[in-house]
């Protein structure tokens, strides 16, 4: 299973942007306190319009209380990092990754990155940007883990119902 940890997360258009990316891809979120905001503010509702009752997600006290509940491989964004996210292999789709990201401000604290040296991941970019949108980084990387387990059980096209106007929609318009 792919699992979404937000380290301190400080701004809620961010994280609401980031529900609605896990409840399309059926990833869980894990969000580490403090966080900068209410999950009951309406920032957070507007990102992540009404999809936001569908997340799976679970709010911890700590990096310690996440850790003592979750076993995985983890790894863990950050600028200093020096492979690319396409270089690790997310293949075992029976494995539990765990893809950490920092607080927008500061990032993962160097003391909980210098353990996983071989777990660094850092998305290439020029030297014009310092980083990429958190919402951005994490969609990249959760696709990626994504494409190499062949989208597992994810919709191909969509579905037609109320809210769908089906996968055959463009051929049959006029």
């Amino acid at each position: 299973m792919i699992h979404v940890v937000l380290f301190e997360p400080e701004i809620p258009g961010n994280t609401g942007n980031i529900m609605r990316t896990c409840v399309a891809t059926n990833t869980k979120l894990h969000l580490i306190k403090p966080l900068g905001f209410s999950l009951d503010e309406k920032y957070i509702r507007r990102s992540g319009v009404n999809y936001i009752d569908k997340c799976d997600y679970t709010v911890y006290e700590d990096i310690e209380d996440f850790y003592s509940k979750n076993q995985g491989v983890f790894y863990y964004l950050t600028r200093y990092g020096h492979k690319p996210h396409t270089e690790f292999n997310y293949q075992n789709s029976e494995e539990n990754l765990y893809f950490i990201f920092g607080k927008e401000s500061t990032g993962i604290p160097p003391r909980l990155l210098k353990p996983h040296l071989d777990h660094l991941i850092r998305l290439p970019m020029t030297a014009n940007v310092r980083a990429l949108n958190l919402s951005n980084t994490v969609a990249i990387v959760v696709y990626e883990a994504l494409r190499q387990q062949n989208y597992n059980d994810l919709l191909r096209d969509e579905p037609q119902d109320e809210s769908h106007k089906g996968a055959n929609f463009i051929e049959e318009s006029e």
